[in-house]
This record gives structure tokens, sequence and C-alpha cells, in this order.
């Protein structure tokens, strides 16, 4: 299984069936345009990354843009395409039970009826959709690991959005007593309860997923369509040159690069 580099980010260059058959444990995450920019300021999501099994990925924009730099990803493995194909790659293999972990209240719930109504079996055991700021309080969190335990799933997709999800799992892996993938999905929990609509597919292969998800939800997505995605590109555009430098490399960063890192991040926490 090959790699493809991204910023500072490896994205594994593998297809839906490989990824199917090499996910036996572990944890995966699908890296996006969002994401690789918050690579670039936050140390903990980049540990987290550093951390993670597989890295799927999850966007058309970094699949064009791989192949510009001339190092093709195969393809694009989005969490909202991950997801049911697992489940039904897994139909049935009772040696796989989800927990469901995102949304907003009753969500989860309601996912968690139609994927088991489809794959006819109690596929998912468990689902639960956490209070807002969950992640900053540890004894909610706690609460949530002893629901999951309870459940006896062995895969815990959860859907919070990033970067909160791949550092719950960060931070938590070692406490789940059965759970052997963990699955960071973002919005796939909405789309599985119907309560959100993907856009259509010829949308989303022209590489417009994020465009038409803005219009759908401009308040909640403006930030990160607008602002960090033109982030991506500079950053890409100091790939190409020869001038990105890991901000977390351990390696000394210019002070040109380190005035510009320090702004993206003012930038992304106001």
């Amino acid at each position: 299984m090959g790699n493809v580099k991204l910023l500072n980010a490896s994205i594994d260059n593998l297809s839906m069936p490989e990824l199917l058959e090499n996910l036996d444990q572990g944890v995966i995450y699908t890296p996006n345009v969002d994401h690789l920019v918050k690579l670039q300021t936050d140390r903990e999501f980049f540990e987290a990354y550093k951390a993670a099994d597989f890295k799927t990925c999850d966007s058309k924009v970094l699949f064009y843009v791989s192949k510009f730099i001339g190092s093709p990803i195969r393809e694009k493995i989005s969490g909202s395409d991950l997801f049911p194909a697992f489940y039904w790659h897994h139909k049935n293999n009772v040696d796989i039970t989800i927990f469901l972990l995102g949304a907003r209240e009753g969500v989860a719930a309601e996912a968690q009826r139609r994927v088991n109504a489809k794959v006819g079996r109690q596929m998912i055991v468990g689902s639960h959709s956490p209070s807002f700021g969950f992640e900053k309080n540890e004894e909610e969190c706690h609460r949530l690991i002893e629901m999951v335990n309870e459940s006896g799933a062995t895969v815990l997709a959860i859907g919070v959005g990033a970067p909160k999800q791949e550092k719950f799992i960060y931070r938590y892996r070692e406490s789940f007593k059965s759970v052997k993938i963990f699955m960071a999905i973002g919005a796939t929990i909405d789309f599985e309860a119907g309560n959100v609509a993907r856009a259509p597919k010829w949308i989303s292969e022209l590489g417009l997923e994020w465009l038409y998800r803005l219009v759908s939800e401009p308040r909640r997505l403006w930030k990160r369509y607008l602002v960090e995605g033109p982030m991506f590109f500079w950053f890409v555009l100091l790939q190409i040159l020869n001038l990105y430098t890991d901000p977390f490399a351990g390696e000394e960063v210019s002070s040109d690069e380190s005035t510009t890192y320090k702004s993206m991040a003012k930038v992304l926490d106001a």
C-alpha cells in the first residue's frame, strides 16, 4: 500500500475494495481540505493523524491536486462512501457490530434503525447523540466510553466533526474494551438518517460537493470553504515550489513562514 504526501499528511493510496479487505482493526480518518488546513496549526490534531492506521482521500479537490503535483491518488474514499460500503461488506459477519456516536438528538438512533433494516440484522447495537461541547467534559466522555463498552460493539463510528472526532479517538482509544475499528465519519450519520441530503453524484464527481454544502448550510460552513479553502491552495503552492515546511516537524521554520502560520492560526481561531 503506497501513500501520497500532501502538506504534512500522508494519504493511503488504495481502492475501496483494498481498504475493506485490510480494515480488520485500527483507526481510519478521511482527510479533506479542512483537515489539511487544521493540521498546520493544531498540534494535537496532527498527533492524532500520525497515530491513525488508515487515511483515505475524502475530497475530489485533494484527488485533483494529487494529480497536479504528480502523485495521483487512485480513488476518493470519503467517510460517507466508506461507511455504507463497510456495513454492506460485513452484512453477514456477526463479528462486526457498530456503535454510532454523533449528530443531533435522535438522529443517530434513526440512522441505527435504517441501517439495521437495510442489512437485516442488528448490526448497529447502540447509538448516542452527545451534548454540544461533550469533548470538554471528561465525565461525559467516560460515560460515553462506558456506554460503548456495555454495548459490546466491535466498531465505533463517530461523527461529531473534525477535529473533535479524531481527538476523541486519539485520547480514549485504549479505554474501549471491545472496539477494534475506529471510524471518524463526519456528517455520515446525518446522511444515513436522512436528516441531511448528500450532493448529487455528478456534483461530487466534478469536485463541487463543497459548493453544494456551502449553499445548503452557509452559516455553518462559510468559514471552512471561503477562508480555509484558499489557505489550502497557498500551502499547496508552497509545496509545489519546495518552500513548504511542516510546522510540527521539529525543524527550524523561517521567520517568514513562522509569521504565515501564526497569521493562519489567528484566522482559524477567530
